[in-house]
């Protein structure tokens, strides 16, 4: 008898098959970040900085201001957070607004926007309140829309996109309770019968389902005679038979986000809801995700801006030791980072959104790294907030205001950053994702001579395919335009810090060859260092951008020596991390903390643990996630 679907188990090398078939296998475009890798400068992908065209513009700008008027009068950050629930009327103004469908075409009955224009607005609406945020980019960025825009039919489009634009909410449903960065072990199930499928299955952390009308469900259909199988994408109405959300989650931040577990249980959907082929549903979600990624860091933009804003004017205001808390070195090499940290990440978003509006480049690895960068930046940036405020920054807004003061929210800040190191691909994840894409032209040309299931043929081929190849490439890195004084002048005194990127592109790929030589096959199981790999060409992403935008604004007369302050001040501080990641690849506790990790696990450092008092309740530690019908009540509670 087979283990129930909710305990489905894989292999290891199952589970890296699923996600291999899932990733794009190809490259049609050319992709700055990828080229970075691989010690490949190309400047030219990115530099003049791409614009938006000015229709564009003008429609994007337009509506920022009816927006940034509506989030002043109408959207009451602290209420939502007191009440934990965005109130319906705000969701009828977003409606009313046209916020629902900022990125769907106008033929459906939205305001078309671009990427650019669709993440400035995130940016505005995560500085009101991150729930409303976190609402609409779920709505929008993983939900029905963008999936159907990419890998809709005309009639599915034409049925579900009005809706979205106008009134219906959506939500992605993917993560299940014993399920998350491991596709390959999906329990929910579509079941084919005749002109219909019927799902089975229970998910978690289904971010805008508690109030959803409409559903993306990733669910496993069975192979059989004249179906393929595979892991699926259906588009699932909220309130088929069947459908039950089981409970809302709370968290730490996001307080007022609708995130829940839902119960599908025999519920009847079309197969004309089923977006593309069986068996497509992961590369669905991993292409949706390739843009998709960018609303995040697109709210870590608007974090870093208030951010930027409080300790601006509470370091002027504040006083110790006979002048400004500001003037202090200590407090203000924390105003110089989160300064030049919201120039630089904000120069990611913009270039990676207008690359992704022009489509002339791939962006998966660019949006992967601005998701990776923003998120991991903007939480530093609250956290060097918190300390800037000290006691008042660990204090709640709501007893600021009590006792007179100005009802800062920073701690909540903090906590509602917190999740992004989480969402949408853990900063582990993350790490191995973008590696995995950093490393594709070697596994495309090596693949075969580090994989131990390959036939002595295989590997001969590959072998000679490797040699030709690196026989090309090896001597590209051992010296380029970075070590010209002459090069990259146009930039001015930020010339160097582009020397200094296309030096070290050069030196991250030898790092990432040698590696590969070392290890080999063992080579995805040095986790820490693709971690660093990826940081370090983060980095150099977020140098590059910087530059740019910073010599864009010089040549529009906009702010010129102010943005190139802060790109020389954030490519400073940048090239200490990138030179304390290069010396840790090598020299780190990577070996002893693996051996710890395993001595804790094996239990033989349990007499560590004693002396507490463990306040956690009793409970399973995953949830019982068995199909069913559901035993409680539906808490699904749609806005009004």
């Amino acid at each position: 008898m087979s283990a129930p679907a909710a305990t489905r188990k894989v292999s290891e090398r199952e589970a890296r098959q699923v996600a291999e078939a899932a990733r794009e296998q190809d490259w049609h475009k050319p992709s700055f970040a990828k080229e970075l890798f691989l010690g490949r400068f190309r400047l030219d992908l990115i530099h003049p900085h791409p614009l938006p065209s000015p229709e564009a513009v003008q429609k994007g700008e337009t509506f920022l201001a009816r927006l940034g008027d509506f989030l002043r009068t109408q959207v009451d950050g602290a209420r939502i957070e007191r009440d934990a629930r965005i109130p319906d009327e705000v969701v009828r103004g977003l409606k009313d607004l046209g916020a629902l469908g900022m990125k769907i075409d106008e033929s459906y009955g939205g305001l078309g926007l671009t990427q650019v224009y669709y993440n400035k607005a995130l940016a505005m609406v995560g500085s009101a309140s991150p729930a409303v945020g976190a609402l609409l980019s779920a709505h929008q960025s993983i939900g029905v829309p963008q999936p159907l825009k990419m890998f809709g039919t005309k009639e599915q489009k034409e049925a579900f996109l009005p809706r979205c634009a106008r009134t219906d909410i959506s939500a992605f449903l993917l993560t299940e309770p014993d399920v998350g960065s491991d596709p390959a072990r999906l329990a929910t199930t579509a079941v084919p019968d005749g002109d219909d499928y019927l799902l089975d299955g229970v998910k978690l952390w289904t971010t805008n389902g508690v109030v959803a009308d409409l559903l993306v469900v990733m669910a496993r259909v069975p192979q059989s005679e004249g179906h393929k199988g595979g892991i699926s994408a259906f588009v699932v109405e909220a309130t088929a038979e069947g459908v039950t959300v089981e409970n809302r989650n709370a968290f730490m931040g996001l307080r007022g986000i609708e995130n829940g577990v839902t119960r599908l249980h025999q519920v009847r959907v079309p197969a004309a809801n089923r977006i593309g082929p069986e068996g497509a549903g992961l590369k669905i979600a991993l292409s949706t995700l390739n843009t998709g990624r960018l609303s995040l860091p697109a709210g870590c933009v608007g974090a870093g801006k208030w951010c930027l804003k409080v300790a601006r004017e509470w370091s002027a205001a504040r006083e110790q030791w006979g002048k400004p808390i500001g003037e202090h070195e200590a407090v203000g090499a924390k105003i110089a980072y989160i300064a030049a940290t919201t120039f630089a990440l904000e120069a990611v978003v913009d270039l990676s959104s207008q690359m992704a509006d022009e489509d002339r480049n791939d962006i998966r690895i660019e949006a992967a790294l601005a998701k990776l960068f923003g998120s991991e930046a903007a939480w530093t940036m609250a956290d060097e907030l918190v300390q800037i405020r000290g006691g008042r920054g660990f204090e709640t807004a709501d007893s600021l205001a009590a006792r007179g003061e100005r009802a800062i929210p920073a701690e909540q800040m903090l906590r509602d950053l917190r999740i992004n190191r989480i969402f949408e691909g853990s900063t582990e994840i993350m790490h191995l994702l973008i590696a995995r894409e950093a490393v594709d032209a070697h596994l495309s040309v090596a693949g075969d001579l580090i994989d131990p299931d390959s036939t002595l043929s295989d590997k001969a081929r590959a072998g000679a395919k490797a040699g030709g190849f690196y026989a090309r490439w090896l001597p590209k890195l051992v010296a380029g335009p970075g070590q010209l004084p002459t090069s990259y002048t146009e930039f001015g005194e930020l010339a160097g810090h582009l020397r200094y990127v296309e030096r070290t592109s050069r030196k991250l790929a030898r790092s990432t060859f040698y590696a590969m030589s070392r290890w080999q096959g063992r080579m995805e199981l040095k986790q820490n260092f693709l971690a660093r790999i990826v940081d370090i060409g983060a980095e150099l992403f977020a140098m590059s951008a910087a530059c740019v935008r910073a010599e864009h604004l010089a040549g529009q007369g906009e702010h010129g020596p102010a943005a190139r302050g802060l790109a020389d001040a954030f490519c400073r501080q940048s090239r200490v991390r990138v030179d304390e990641l290069f010396a840790r690849l090598w020299t780190n506790s990577d070996g002893s903390d693996r051996q710890l990790a395993k001595a804790v696990l094996d239990g033989k450092v349990g007499w560590l643990e004693e002396g507490i008092v463990d306040p956690s309740r009793d409970g399973a530690w995953i949830a019982d996630a068995t199909p069913g019908p559901s035993q409680g009540d539906n808490v699904r509670r749609p806005f009004g």
